[in-house]
């Protein structure tokens, strides 16, 4: 799985910062950045965000279809894929979501159309992609579904 050991290796320097801080005696210091250790933890974690997304081969067959509409590639741990999701609200749903680290495929999708770089989110509106767009546009496109 992609990413895991650099989570890992997060996880354990947290790990130590905590534990250098409740060895030294500063047990309010130690929690603060327990704290804020878990909350990372979670939101960079490469599990987080698993299943119940489409994938590429999904994706494709839907365009072979004629289907058209709005396809939200994006990564777990992603700000800017957050702020999209948010961003759009209810008419997230509208939208078919693909995790570029649970489909290798997909992965390969997005960097065929950022110059090698897998930047998320990428999206498909109506057969376009668009890197990191104004999340008005999405809105816009799918408020005509």
């Amino acid at each position: 799985m992609r990413n895991r050991w650099l989570w890992v290796l997060l996880v354990a320097l947290m790990v130590v910062v905590v534990a250098n801080f409740a060895r030294n005696g500063d047990p309010a210091w130690a929690v603060g950045y327990g704290v804020l250790a878990l909350a990372l933890a979670w939101w960079t974690s490469p599990w987080r965000g698993r299943g119940g997304g489409s994938t590429q081969q999904e994706v494709e067959h839907m365009v072979q279809e004629g289907a058209s509409g709005v396809v939200v590639y994006w990564r777990p741990g992603c700000g800017f894929c957050a702020m999209l999701k948010a961003r759009l609200g209810g008419l997230r749903d509208r939208a078919t979501w693909v995790n570029i680290w649970d489909d290798e495929d997909a992965a390969a999708f997005v960097r065929s159309v950022n110059d090698g770089n897998e930047t998320v989110p990428t999206v498909v509106i109506d057969g376009i992609p668009v890197t990191n767009p104004d999340p008005a546009v999405v809105k816009e496109r799918l408020q005509r579904v």
